[in-house]
Order: C-alpha cells, then structure tokens, then sequence
C-alpha cells in the first residue's frame, strides 16, 4: 500500500526499489509522529517533544563513510581523508540493500537542500524510521505541497538502520556504512540510527 502525495512519475518502483511493504510518501509531522508511536520508535516527552535514543551511535560514524571512487571523481576527492569504495562493492552493498528493503515499510520525504535556487538541490530521503523522516523535515526546506507533484530528485538517500554491511564483500570497513555515489547521484546509509547521517549526507553534497 502506498499513501501520500507524491509525484505519480517518480515513484519508489520508478527508482528501481520494489516489493516493499506500505509506503508513506511526503506525510506531515502530526502523522510522522503518529507512525513513530505507532512502532514504538520513541515517546513524547512533556510539552510534545519526541524523543528517541540511537542505539549504540549517539553521533556520526565518519570512519565509515565511504566515496566511490569513479573516474569522474577520481581527481577531485582528497582521498587521504575520504575512504574510497570500489564501484562494484557499491553495486553489490546497493543490490544487497533493496533484497533488505523488501517487505518493509518505509517513508519517503521530497526535500530542498540549500535555500539558494541557483545551487540548492533536490532531494529524495528514503527512511525505514519514521522518526528519521520528521527530523529531516527539520532540517530541510519543503517543496509547495502543488510541487511534489512533479519533483524529481536530483540525489537519492537510502537510510536502512536495520542492514548491515558485510566488509569484505562491500568493500567497507564494518557493518555500518555511509556510501556516496556522485555518478548515481545516490547515498546509501546502513547499521546506524543516528539520524544525523541523513543530514550530513546532504550537507556533504552541498559543500
């Protein structure tokens, strides 16, 4: 099942990902906490504040964000503080993620990074928490409701805390991973609930 507003053309299986469970498109905040309670992903604390703990991570993991080294990027990142990822490790980590992603809910929110038009960028975040997608909402500007039906992202993040990488095969260094890929103009970020991945990975593209 499939809910919210959403451009009709650019659809979760237009992206390729496929066989999911229900699928919440562009919902607002009252009902991102609703679906938060609903899975027991946290409480409302005095005054309504939603408050979550992280699991082990209660920061970033930037040992373990990744850069795939394509030619096209090749001569422009400063690898000596990016670690690269081979583009067949992303493939696999990438193909391995949406098997994952499989019959599980998740939530989408159609984004604008930067408030600047000549620079800003569209954004797609893919989040298996509900509670992710409420605190990008946060942090991002929103699209006229009219708009989303017809974004287009020009970058897409997937935030599974429930994958887990596997090193060897991934080409990553443990099982959780921050893998950017500039010329899929996709993220894909696994093993962590800090939301503040979501965040970073867009400030990132914008810097």
């Amino acid at each position: 099942m499939t809910s919210g507003r959403v451009n009709p053309k650019f659809r979760l299986d237009d992206q390729g990902i496929s066989g999911l469970g229900n699928v919440y498109y562009n919902y607002l905040e009252p009902a991102l906490i609703q679906e938060a309670l609903k899975r027991d992903e946290g409480t409302l604390g005095q005054g309504g504040a939603f408050l979550v703990t992280t699991g082990k991570f209660t920061g970033r993991s930037p040992k373990d964000k990744h850069v795939v080294k394509t030619p096209s990027v090749a001569d422009s990142i400063w690898w000596e503080n990016n670690a690269a990822m081979s583009p067949e490790g992303f493939d696999a980590l990438h193909a391995d993620m949406i098997e994952h992603m499989k019959g599980r809910d998740y939530f989408v929110q159609d984004l604008i990074g930067g408030s600047d038009p000549t620079v800003s960028i569209n954004v797609r975040m893919i989040t298996e928490l509900a509670w992710h997608n409420l605190f990008i909402r946060h942090l991002l500007r929103h699209p006229e409701r009219a708009q989303l039906d017809s974004f287009i992202a020009d970058f897409t993040v997937i935030n599974c805390p429930s994958f887990q990488a596997n090193p060897e095969k991934h080409n990553c260094r443990s099982e959780t991973v921050i893998a950017m890929n500039f010329d899929k103009n996709l993220i894909l970020i696994g093993g962590t609930e800090y939301a503040g991945e979501n965040k970073k990975s867009v400030f990132t593209l914008l810097n």
